[in-house]
């Protein structure tokens, strides 16, 4: 039940940076296993160097397919710590604009 209400809530979330991005075409997922799409090919290496600053930032995420980041957090992660890792994904992907 936590991770379908929490999955909503990072969708929901993301889905508002979405809307005014360049760096990411989709967010998508069920439950609290997400991914997003990065607008790029999946030869580039942007959903990598993505990952890595993601890291940096204090965020553990797999880039895969090329140009798709999935995020697998704990099931028993709270709302506020949900938030947070929002606040990083969309603090680091603005990095990444172009």
């Amino acid at each position: 039940e936590n991770s379908e209400v929490l999955g909503k809530l990072f969708r929901s979330e993301l889905s508002k940076y979405i809307e005014t991005s360049s760096i990411v075409s989709l967010v998508r997922g069920k439950g609290l296993l997400n991914a997003i799409v990065i607008n790029d090919t999946e030869e580039s290496d942007t959903a990598w160097n993505i990952c890595m600053k993601l890291s940096e930032n204090g965020l553990l995420a797999k880039p895969t397919h090329g140009n798709i980041i999935r995020f697998a957090p704990p099931l028993v992660m709270t709302e506020e710590q949900l938030l947070e890792c929002v606040s990083i994904i969309t603090k680091t992907l603005k990095e990444f604009e172009k």
